[in-house]
């Protein structure tokens, strides 16, 4: 693993959740997923009821996180690029996913579990933002 990957890797686990990146019936989504890092590799936890597990499984995904709400003034986002394979988390893994929501958009929290082994990683770092908070009109 190189020295980028690592790096990549701890600033990963610094955040619990990011997004999943693919399509579905040729158009592009994005969808929220928990995460966690075992070996190297990705393991997300998803909601199965929307079937976004099922356009990423096989697939090409991104799945990136970031510290941009933060309020740290050292900005990262990461990104994976890899291929997704839905899998049965280990006991260890559950334990490090933690407890499950109890709904997403009103109904029962059904976990679907995925594994990204990395083929691309990508660290970048912001600096010299600006320290304020931006007000956006409506």
């Amino acid at each position: 693993m190189s020295p980028e990957e690592r790096h990549a890797i701890e600033l990963l686990c610094r955040v619990p959740y990011g997004r999943v990146a693919t399509s579905m019936r040729a158009l592009p989504f994005l969808a929220v997923a928990r995460h966690i890092v075992m070996d190297g590799r990705v393991v997300l936890r998803m909601h199965g009821g929307f079937g976004y597990h099922q356009a990423c499984n096989g697939s090409v995904v991104a799945y990136g996180a970031d510290n941009v709400n933060s309020g740290d003034s050292r900005l990262w986002s990461v990104q994976f690029t890899g291929t997704a394979r839905i899998v049965e988390p280990t006991t260890d893994e559950l334990e490090l996913f933690g407890p499950v929501p109890h709904f997403v958009d009103g109904a029962v929290f059904d976990p679907v579990y995925m594994r990204i082994e990395p083929q691309f990683v990508t660290v970048h770092r912001l600096a010299g933002h600006p320290d304020r908070e931006y007000q956006h009109a409506l």
